[in-house]
């Protein structure tokens, strides 16, 4: 029986301490989902392992199948560029798929509502409610154009309205969508911040909150997260039939 390829998350990496504890809570949720699957985490920068060190370890021990799974809610530069780049540079006996970024996913919609609610909102308050969904943002119109859809979406499962809103790189900031939700008339207004570990952006968000009625948490290790991971992880190293002549 051939053994499972080792799932290396991928992670960017942040000088604010909590962004690699909510990374490894999540792995931790991912394992316990998993039992039996080796799960390795590694930062592209500011924290420790480094993806290089991982896949050097992994390739040390012998492991030789290894899905490297990145922890990015959008296929913006990081999964285009940055993550690419590092894996061609790992060690040639190392076989490595790269898996898809986690968004845009029905389960990553559902763990946004699981955090409003536990927020403070129930489900009775979505025809009333306009929610601003807040993500980091992104030079990438891919990016762009693929949290635009998740709130368009998103929008007709209830609420009263969903409108999109971006940390930097792009506009409108969390406040302007707050204030226009507002001037259309929603009787509450909640901000989700689709990120999945608190930082400088999320905190940049949270201020932009401020005048909204509801924040909620970002999404951390909720189990719809860990979820998508194993989801990506089970696409991933499966290969995809090939049809004859193609």
């Amino acid at each position: 029986m051939t053994s499972r390829p080792v799932l290396l998350v991928i992670a960017h990496g942040s000088r604010d301490p909590r962004h690699a504890a909510t990374v490894h809570a999540l792995v931790r949720r991912v394992r316990a989902r998993r039992p039996g699957l080796r799960v390795e985490t590694g930062f592209l920068d500011f924290n420790i392992p480094s993806v290089p060190a991982v896949l050097e370890s992994l390739a040390t021990e012998g492991v030789r199948d290894v899905v490297a799974l990145p922890l990015l809610l959008t296929r913006a530069f990081h999964a285009k560029a940055d993550i690419p780049a590092v894996l061609r540079e790992a060690p040639a006996r190392l076989r490595i798929r790269q898996a898809q970024v986690l968004g845009p996913s029905p389960l990553l919609t559902a763990a946004l509502e699981r955090r409003l609610y536990e927020a403070g909102l129930t489900p009775a308050d979505k025809s009333s409610t306009g929610v601003v969904l807040a993500s980091a943002g992104s030079t990438d119109p891919e990016a762009i154009a693929v949290i635009a859809e998740i709130a368009r979406e998103w929008r007709h499962t209830g609420w009263c309205a969903v409108r999109p809103a971006f940390a930097s790189a792009s506009l409108p900031r969390t406040e302007d969508a707050v204030r226009e939700l507002r001037a259309l008339g929603c009787a509450r207004v909640a901000v989700a911040p689709y990120v999945l570990a608190p930082g400088f952006l999320p905190d940049r968000i949270a201020r932009g909150a401020a005048e909204a009625d509801v924040l909620a948490d970002v999404l951390g290790p909720a189990p719809e997260v860990a979820r998508v991971l194993l989801d990506r992880y089970d696409e991933a190293r499966v290969p995809v039939p090939v049809a004859l002549g193609a």
